[in-house]
């Protein structure tokens, strides 16, 4: 039996202070049986030598202070894991939202995990193919690795990461991948999207969903991702699959990060969000990778929406800090009607040598990814020249590269939401666009690939 406390002191928000406690440890779930006999659920947020913060992962609406019980469970929160959990919808609790039957545990794992010890940690080496040209042939994705989409407010970053989920494979092996989607905050009407695309594509066969709603428990998007990345270590180091982790949308935690800590009276840092907001989001993305002598891994891709479009705010700052990259979604783009708005110019993946080239794509991936990127560059600087002085003040070599750039976004950047390109298809279309280039211009490529190739 677990002991009894009637020593509530205070309620404030989401947080309960229990008095006079002995033995209590930090991460602890904690019940807490209203007057009324309901019960519902929190964990130890901060412990003194007798006084316990428990954070409430429901509200605290209705929680008398004289009449209520609090029990200490000595355990933290843990997700029963399986097989079976390929296929299912849960919530931001870990319980089952498809209707379906509770897990029956083949083990119990503590959400909180631990980052990856860096000895133990292999090298990502190994290409995913995403199908859009722009992530693949640009900025590649590379198995184990952290690469997360930084978007803005009515971007189509869900459409993005939806076709991602759908179409990622590790080229040239026949091995198990799955898919597991943690998404914080969102709306209802993302949540369906989500759950038809999944089901209606035939991907829901492979992934596990964690979805907590917008008017769900501000907690319940604290334990989602750590939730979502148990799950992931389970398929990739007990199971051996290779797994791509989507976390959507990492700013509405970061946003329940910032109350908790507000209704803690914690002294705030940059914006009002908490001093440890780094150290917080650094023990999710570390969890990602791949060990060494293991067959299975971890790939990430955080999405998060970039309050006022701000790359500087704290949240795409300290993101880009821990990850290996960025992807970055293009309001201009997007006024063009062009999906997906890609901006490949400030997008960076900074493993993407190590993934692609002979073996692994093909052996001119490098250096089509390096002229590509000068073309475009060139062509955008030749746009806001013709901008200022018109188009008459170009040269023709300028108004080849300001066509150029056309042809890219409208071509290459373009691309159907069920259109879906493997790596070579990406490679010919960059060949197509170099082909307007005059052959003296093409710097970047090797003279035995512009024999190969060009003259196509």
């Amino acid at each position: 039996m677990f002991k009894e406390y009637l020593t509530i002191s205070s309620v404030s928000g989401p947080l309960v202070v229990v008095e006079k406690t002995e033995n209590v440890k930090y991460a602890e779930l904690v019940e807490v049986e209203f007057s009324d006999g309901a019960i519902r659920r929190g964990r130890v947020l901060e412990v003194s030598e007798d006084k316990a913060l428990v954070q409430m992962f429901e509200a605290t609406l209705g929680l008398d202070v004289v009449g209520a019980k609090v029990r200490f469970l000595g355990r933290t929160q843990e997700l029963a894991v399986s097989p079976d959990l390929l296929g299912r919808v849960f919530d931001g609790a870990g319980r089952p939202r498809d209707g379906g039957p509770q897990i029956i545990a083949a083990k119990r794992m503590d959400i909180n995990g631990a980052p990856i010890n860096p000895s133990v940690r292999d090298y990502p080496s190994e290409f995913i193919q995403t199908g859009i040209s722009t992530i693949d042939g640009m900025n590649p994705l590379v198995r184990g690795q952290k690469l997360p989409i930084f978007s803005a407010s009515g971007l189509p970053h869900a459409r993005l990461t939806a076709q991602i989920a759908r179409q990622a494979k590790v080229l040239g092996k026949e091995e198990q991948f799955a898919v597991v989607f943690g998404a914080m905050g969102i709306t209802f009407e993302e949540a369906d999207f989500f759950m038809r695309d999944f089901q209606h594509t035939g991907a829901i066969e492979r992934s596990v969903l964690f979805i907590n709603l917008a008017n769900e428990p501000a907690i319940e998007r604290i334990s989602t991702p750590r939730l979502s990345l148990t799950c992931a270590e389970y398929l990739a180091f007990d199971l051996d699959m290779h797994v791509l982790v989507i976390l959507i949308d990492m700013t509405f935690y970061c946003e329940s990060l910032r109350e908790i800590s507000a209704a803690r009276k914690e002294i705030p840092g940059r914006r009002g969000y908490p001093g440890y907001l780094y150290t917080d989001l650094a023990t999710l993305y570390e969890r990602a990778g791949r060990i060494k002598n293991k067959k299975g891994s971890i790939t990430l891709l955080p999405v998060l929406t970039m309050p006022e479009d701000d790359k500087t705010h704290p949240i795409p700052d300290l993101t880009g800090y821990i990850t290996e990259g960025q992807i970055i979604l293009s309001r201009e783009l997007q006024r063009k009607g062009i999906y997906p708005p890609v901006d490949v110019l400030p997008s960076l993946s900074r493993l993407k040598d190590k993934g692609i080239g002979h073996d692994k794509t093909r052996e001119d991936h490098i250096d089509v990814l390096n002229q590509l990127f000068a073309c475009y560059a060139r062509g955008k600087e030749a746009r806001e020249l013709a901008v200022i002085l018109g188009e008459a003040a170009l040269s023709d070599l300028d108004k080849l590269y300001l066509k150029f750039a056309d042809i890219f976004e409208d071509k290459f950047v373009r691309q159907e939401e069920s259109q879906e390109r493997s790596i070579i298809q990406t490679l010919e279309m960059g060949w197509e666009l170099l082909r307007l280039i005059p052959r003296e211009e093409l710097k970047r490529i090797r003279p035995e690939y512009l024999e190969r190739y060009y003259a196509k």
